[in-house]
């Protein structure tokens, strides 16, 4: 896949992943649509990839709200006419043992990592449908594989995710939409252990490096799943 002159909306592109995701694609010519809630956040974004020759956009937008989710679509479609690639990326993770958990913590997870991907996937897909093309990559865990104590409503979110594009690969595979699901260990961002050293630890740009792989497989490969691991198991 040729990715110069694509469209792509990147949520929870204002930093960590999403921002690495953000610059990668609009180096190799994509016009790259920001959306995350923090507006200030997403103008770094905007400038920095502005600095490289890229272009992008921002629209300020709440995953977990469905009228905002609406909107980006709105403005994505009247912007450009197009969307060739989406990329659920908007996360947040809070862990801690069930007992402890506070609802409102458990509402967030569910709502924004779960919740989050189905809205924004639902706006897309039926111009997708309509261009016979697209591409969704979602931006998953290995948490979504592997249970450990204090992640299991992160754990939870992840493994929904997983299997939710599982189902929806198989939906819309014959309209020619590939869906593929990366799923990073740590990676060095706000979730990471800060005591580990950067040769250690996946970097957010190894994971944006990874989408542009699957990206650019020939058409007819769906790459439907990756996992994302150090090449030495951090000590």
């Amino acid at each position: 896949m040729d990715l110069n002159g694509s469209v792509a909306v990147i949520t929870g592109a204002s930093k960590g992943i999403g921002r690495a995701i953000a610059l990668t694609l609009a180096k190799h010519g994509v016009t790259v649509v920001l959306a995350a809630r923090s507006t200030e956040l997403l103008s770094m974004v905007h400038k920095e990839i502005a600095e490289t020759g890229g272009k992008s956009v921002s629209i300020p937008t709440d995953v977990t709200s469905e009228n905002s989710v609406r909107n980006l679509a709105i403005e994505t479609l009247k912007l450009f006419g197009r969307i060739d690639i989406l990329i659920n990326n908007a996360g947040v993770g809070i862990f801690s043992n069930i007992v402890d958990m506070k609802t409102e913590d458990y509402e967030a997870m569910m709502n924004v990592n779960l919740k989050g991907v189905f809205l924004s996937s639902r706006a897309f897909i039926p111009t997708m449908i309509k261009q016979r093309r697209g591409e969704i990559i979602n931006i998953a865990s290995l948490a979504g594989k592997n249970s450990f104590a204090g992640g299991s409503v992160y754990s939870a979110t992840k493994w929904g995710l997983i299997g939710f594009a599982r189902s929806l690969m198989l939906e819309v595979r014959d309209h020619n939409i590939r869906v593929v699901t990366i799923s990073p260990g740590s990676v060095n961002t706000h979730f990471s252990d800060k005591e580990l050293s950067e040769s250690q630890i996946i970097q957010p740009e190894d994971v944006a490096e990874t989408v542009l792989f699957a990206l650019t497989m020939p058409n007819r490969v769906n790459v439907s799943e990756i996992d994302i691991r150090p090449t030495i198991k951090p000590r």
